[in-house]
């Protein structure tokens, strides 16, 4: 094997996994947050789940891109553990696609499909066609990569010492030991069975002996999963635990088959073309399990929850993003639809912690309460903590590369946000008067205490109306903001002028006249920045 050669087989392996990675990003930016959509759908029964796993696999060339992503749906609460065992049977499927095309021979063609596609995305004005365009180029890549790869592998067909290495195959144990450590490190069950279909290719390594070394690739792709689960919840580490289960028993059933029945010689007499072989193995062995483990998904799900228990923390509550977690994939497919659900979660949560301090505040002034002054301020900081935090998340995405939308939708978030904290400082603006009006042992007068009254109703319905706010109807809720928005403009004057003529009759102290200007300022505020919030919601 010549100098050459060695060059060839990683730069190949290097074209064939960018080539992946450019048809997951072409994916993720055609689609963006409508994969969460898509997958919703395709999600209801047991049957489109599969389908679904198995269409998305085939697009992208990965079942490790597509289980990264299910891991992240789940971790983030876009799917049910019940949910992910079916994409993830689909997605083992899907992935079969690869070798099937290789078996095919385009690679032939694989440089036009590159030509072409990348000619589009130079040419092209239309994003959408751009993001459609490169999951082509991907896939021309890929299949260059692949055919340097079995050039690169041709002299091995001649190598008395690589030929005796190849015979230690024949031991079940072995070969699925070397094709699962083999994937494991590369990360592509795609690419270490295209490799094997090179090696076959050049008659380097009989079926009889690739088959192990395919059902260990099979188990050998969980390990992207694996690691993509560190740091996320129980439940996405579950998901890990299906996959590693689905392609375990796969594996034992087929290893039984294999030692015990004529199965090899019968994929043989299918086709003489070795390529071919393996292909169709690769393709049997994962139809076939699913079939099998269709039945059992449940108990599968049940499985991996009794494998991995909830555990309930000792730890003493303390501030944190709630919905927010970590969650760092090797490839971006489903990031978006991610992040989005995180963010819209956690912003939610911020907005409630915001809408019952104005509430509070309210009802610290009315009931001349000072004790509940304590948890104001303690939620008022958290408020502002939220506030950082999901801050620096949002600057840490807009490196990511996303759709337009996607990244529209999460810059108006970083503004919601600031609004949403703008809030908080006037509830706390609110529940502090109570100090000043009894370091000035005064008093609001009974008709200042009614006005209060109607102020916080028509404050936390306003607010309340903004809890509610999504896609499907935020145009109606700025519509029911701007009414609210001026209904409080229309208080805000008519109380001040009231409050004037209380001051002339002397029906009011002047320190309580300042303190009542005030709080009908912030009572005015609250409303303009939740109008703020109600048309950076329909702008998404």
């Amino acid at each position: 094997m010549e100098i050459n050669d060695l060059l060839m087989l990683p730069g190949g392996l290097a074209l064939f996994l960018y080539g992946m990675q450019m048809m997951s990003t072409g994916l993720e930016t055609a689609a963006g947050n409508k994969m969460k959509t898509i997958l919703e759908k395709l999600t209801s029964n047991r049957f489109k789940g599969v389908l679904a796993g198995a269409a998305i696999t085939a697009v992208i060339q990965s079942s490790s891109a597509t289980t990264v992503m299910v891991v992240g749906f789940v971790n983030s609460g876009l799917m049910t553990l019940s949910q992910a065992v079916w994409v993830i049977m689909g997605a083992n499927i899907g992935t079969t696609i690869t070798g099937q095309l290789i078996a095919l021979d385009i690679g032939a063609i694989a440089p036009l499909i590159a030509f072409i596609s990348v000619a589009v995305i130079l040419f092209s004005k239309n994003d959408k066609v751009k993001h459609i365009s490169s999951i082509f180029a991907g896939l021309g890549v890929l299949f260059i990569g692949m055919d340097m790869m079995g050039e690169a592998m041709e002299p091995l067909q001649s190598s008395p010492a690589f030929l005796n290495i190849m015979t230690t195959f024949q031991n079940p144990l072995a070969g699925i030991l070397i094709g699962a450590v083999f994937t494991a490190i590369i990360q592509s069950s795609s690419a270490s069975v295209g490799i094997l279909q090179a090696l076959a290719a050049t008659g380097a390594i009989p079926l009889s002996g690739a088959v192990y070394i395919l059902f260990g690739q099979n188990i050998g792709t969980c390990i992207t999963a694996v690691l993509a689960s560190i740091g996320t919840k129980v439940n996405a580490k579950r998901t890990t635990v299906i996959h590693l289960l689905f392609n375990i028993i796969g594996t034992l059933i087929f290893t039984c088959i294999c030692m015990a029945t004529p199965f090899v010689s019968f994929m043989e007499t299918l086709t003489g073309n070795p390529v071919a072989q393996i292909a169709n193995v690769h393709t049997t062995f994962n139809i076939v399990t699913t079939l099998i483990l269709l039945p059992f998904g449940g108990l599968m799900a049940k499985a991996a929850v009794r494998l991995l228990p909830d555990t309930k923390s000792s730890e003493p509550q303390r501030r944190k993003l709630e919905y927010i977690a970590p969650f760092e994939g090797h490839y971006s497919m489903g990031h978006a639809a991610v992040v989005l659900s995180q963010l819209s979660n956690e912003v939610s949560r911020m907005s409630g912690m915001a809408r019952d301090n104005v509430e509070a505040a309210y009802n610290a002034l009315l009931n001349d309460d000072a004790k509940a002054l304590e948890a104001i301020e303690e939620q008022e900081s958290y408020i502002d903590y939220l506030n950082e935090e999901i801050a620096k998340y949002i600057v840490s995405l807009m490196s990511v590369e996303m759709s337009e939308k996607d990244s529209k939708c999460i810059n108006n978030y970083y503004m919601i946000i600031s609004n949403i904290e703008r809030i908080g400082d006037h509830a706390m603006n609110i529940a502090e008067y109570l100090k000043s009006l009894k370091k000035w042992s005064v008093r609001f007068s009974d008709n200042a205490i009614s006005e209060i009254r109607k102020m916080k109703q028509v404050s936390l319905k306003l607010l309340e109306c903004l809890e509610r706010a999504d896609g499907e109807n935020s145009q109606f809720l700025l519509e029911q903001a701007a009414k609210y928005e001026n209904l409080i403009d229309d208080m805000q004057k008519k109380y001040l002028k009231r409050q004037i003529k209380r001051i002339r009759k002397g029906n009011c102290k002047a320190e309580a006249g300042i303190l009542f200007s005030e709080l009908l300022t912030d009572f005015e505020r609250i409303g303009d920045y939740a109008l703020n919030l109600a048309e950076l919601y329909a702008d998404m």
